[in-house]
């Protein structure tokens, strides 16, 4: 059998693209590369995910194809093979990112103030007819007009013909043939005015070319801030995690990068350092702010033995930790991860604006060239006619389009890890604002998940409970049973501030019960058989609080009642079916667990619809089966244990509790971090916000175009002003999109 070479990801910084026709451009010359099977790129997040078969082709490869369409790919930050998407390589990234951006933004401001500095003079003079020397006016302007054209109008040239050399038009292709349109009409007639006799004054349109190229620069200028906000928030997590480290080594403390750390190395961290690793401690105690993983506010006391992880602030005191894992591997890492790769997929609503962009650029060169004959047919000159084809190829550039989608996806992902949720994709975001049914487990997600002694009082009056004195000997008895019952009224007894005595001559009966001596009384513990078994008298009507497991106890052959255990529901769990209800969301439960102990917390939390005794693949049937009870209905599963992943894996959406296992949390396209089950409504209330957002701006960047080209080819729009609302067109996308910064449930 052959052998499979497995396929790698990397991740290609992408600078230089300003629309989706440079998006898709990327795409087409990465895929051309023969061993490249997919490429995915985020305008945004300037980034080109790259699958490829190393056998195949290299990174170098692909950055020399994206090269070649005449984008940059900076060489220092490029991921290494196998570590694409790794915070690790993610800083070095990030960090080569900004710089090139830093030179990138650096060049867009001096060519802005210098288009500006060129410009206003230009328009006033344009504007001031006949109060300027004639000769000196035509001269002045084709100078400025000039000097902005062909200089920061430069950078649109060269883009516009390296778009029409890939046969891909673009934004920059509107731009060059709007101003060039412009400049070359103005500057022919001027030369010729100034070369001939000087009967009327020559049509000059200088300004309106300056004007294009400088109010496309000062709207590209404020785009390329908007959109560095756009990463933030993985910069912020990465910024938690200290680069350096105090490794202990025979007794004595080096300093050493971060990254070098491996599992099993020994770091020391003094009070008010951030912790560099997840570990465990093996020395000192403090307390530790872990509120950026648990959103808890109270610092967390940590021991000998205790779990520490990678970002949290120490406090106090010093503390020893053995390495587990380090770099790229580490929580706080693996968040950054889950947000950088969240923002730069796309949603499924981006592939209807890809579409249309693919054919927008065409129809709007169809359009301006109607527009010349037409206006040309009518006999208003071939100044006039020039002008408002220059007007429908400016107002007409695509960009706001384009960035509808992503930049409300990288904002939606990146508000959502603030407050402990993470989207693993665009498409997972898009899917959480379409559910209307939310299919729940009931262990660990709709409870604590842990046993819990209940109160005497609960107990049922057909049967006696325990007295507190008859619980301490119970429970003490108990002690010498690893069961999770047993450890439940051990814990309550102790919770009830008992004391508890060590037994002796214990025997446990598995399934069944333990007898054991305290403080020489005989001690029984276990089921109503158990005891039956040994000749205690039980009565005769036996009965339990719902959904509690019960175990009868004994004493000195005497029965003395019963103590009830069961998994409470969890404090937030009926605030959140609440607020699902609120959001026009059905709740359903599902759980594996027996019927009364399911119906008991469904009606504590205000479920009506449950399915109980269900094995995993029957929670994933049931979920298929809720799935297609309608044309309309869109189904999340929630989950935290390993029997919910098949349920996870079938359901529209699955959502994974951060305090569940890693199986659950792979099957899942949501993972709520922190605040269990009360974070749920927040996550789809934070999907639904973030699709109106794409919606809104999707809306508004159509209207934008389908409104404006017709008054620009009706001659009711100027160039100048044309150039002033592309411009302001992108910016207020990022704008509208950044607002979701700033969302709150």
């Amino acid at each position: 059998m052959p052998e499979t070479i497995a396929h790698t990801t990397l991740d290609l910084p992408v600078l230089g693209m300003t629309c989706a026709a440079c998006v898709r451009r990327v795409e087409r010359a990465a895929l051309a590369v023969p061993g490249i099977t997919s490429a995915e790129v985020n305008l945004p997040l300037s980034r080109a995910r790259i699958v490829i078969d190393p056998a195949l082709t290299t990174i170098g490869a692909a950055a020399a194809a994206i090269r070649a369409a005449g984008y940059e790919v900076p060489a220092d930050a490029i991921s290494e093979p196998g570590s694409a998407g790794s915070p690790a390589s993610g800083a070095a990234r990030l960090a080569a990112i900004e710089r090139a951006q830093g030179l990138e933004h650096a060049g867009l401001r001096r060519d802005a103030v210098l288009a500006i500095a060129a410009t206003v003079p230009l328009l006033v003079i344009a504007m001031a007819h006949g109060v300027f020397d004639s000769t000196a006016s035509v001269i002045a302007q084709l100078a400025l007009g000039s000097v902005v054209v062909l200089g920061p109008g430069a950078r649109y040239f060269r883009a516009g013909v390296r778009a029409v050399a890939h046969r891909s038009p673009d934004m920059n292709t509107l731009i060059a043939l709007g101003s060039g349109a412009a400049w070359l009409s103005s500057a022919v007639s001027a030369a010729r005015w100034l070369a001939g006799p000087r009967i009327h004054a020559p049509e000059l349109y200088f300004e309106a070319a300056a004007a294009i190229v400088a109010f496309v620069m000062v709207g590209k200028l404020l785009e390329a801030r908007a959109r560095s906000r756009l990463a933030d928030a993985v910069r912020g997590l990465l910024s938690l995690a200290p680069s350096t480290a105090r490794r202990v080594v025979d007794g004595q403390d080096h300093d050493v990068e971060a990254a070098a750390l491996a599992a099993g190395d020994i770091i020391l961290v003094r009070p008010g350092e951030r912790i560099a690793a997840d570990g465990t401690v093996i020395e000192g105690r403090s307390a530790v702010d872990e509120a950026l993983l648990t959103g808890e506010s109270m610092p967390v006391d940590k021991a000998e033995g205790a779990p520490v992880y990678a970002g949290t602030l120490n406090h106090h005191g010093a503390l020893s930790i053995r390495v587990a894992r380090a770099g790229a591997d580490t929580s706080l890492a693996r968040i950054a991860r889950a947000v950088e790769d969240a923002q730069g997929t796309k949603a499924p609503i981006a592939r209807l604006a890809d579409r249309v962009s693919a054919v927008f650029v065409p129809i709007v060169l169809v359009i301006a060239a109607v527009t010349l004959g037409a206006w040309l047919v009518a006999g208003v000159g071939s100044a006039v006619a020039i002008e408002r084809m220059v007007a429908v190829l400016v107002i007409a550039c695509p960009c706001a389009l384009g960035l509808a989608t992503p930049a409300a996806v990288a904002v939606g992902t990146a508000r959502g890890a603030e407050l402990g949720i993470l989207f693993r994709s665009g498409a997972a975001l898009e899917r959480a604002s379409t559910i209307n049914v939310v299919c729940l487990d009931k262990t660990g997600t709709l409870t604590t998940g842990k046993p819990t002694l209940l109160e005497m009082a609960a107990s049922p009056s057909a049967t006696p409970a325990v007295t507190l004195p008859e619980l301490a000997v119970i429970a003490s008895a108990e002690l010498a049973s690893e069961h999770p019952i047993a450890r439940a009224i051990v814990d309550g007894a102790r919770a009830r501030g008992l004391a508890l005595e060590r037994p002796t001559d214990a025997t446990v009966e598995p399934g069944a019960g333990i007898s054991a001596t305290v403080t020489g009384k005989r001690v029984l513990v276990g089921t109503a058989d158990f005891l039956a078994l040994a000749g205690i008298a039980l009565p005769a009507e036996l009965a339990a609080p719902p959904g509690a497991t019960v175990s009868h106890g004994a004493i000195d052959g005497r029965y003395v009642g019963i103590v009830a255990v069961a998994d409470p529901p969890a404090a937030e769990a009926r605030a959140t079916i609440t607020a699902l209800r609120a959001l026009g969301i059905e709740p359903i439960l599902i759980t594996g667990d027996r019927e009364a102990a399911a119906h008991w917390i469904a009606s504590e939390v205000g479920i009506t619809q449950v399915h109980a005794g269900a094995r995993p693949t029957a929670k994933a049937a049931i979920v298929a089966s809720e799935r297609s009870a309608g044309p309309h209905r869109s189904v999340a599963m929630v989950g935290d244990g390993i029997n919910d992943a098949p349920a996870l894996a079938a359901a529209d959406l699955g959502i994974a509790l951060g305090s569940g296992t890693d199986i659950a949390a792979s099957a899942a396209e949501v993972t709520l971090l922190r605040g269990g089950i009360g974070a749920l409504p927040t996550a789809l209330a934070l999907a639904r916000a973030t699709l109106r957002t794409i919606r809104r701006n999707l809306a508004a960047a159509s209207i934008y175009n389908v409104v404006c080209i017709p008054i620009a080819a009706a001659g009711l729009l100027s160039p100048v002003l044309a150039s002033a609302a592309m411009s302001l067109s992108s910016v207020s996308v990022l704008l509208s999109s950044l607002r979701l910064r700033k969302w709150a449930p």
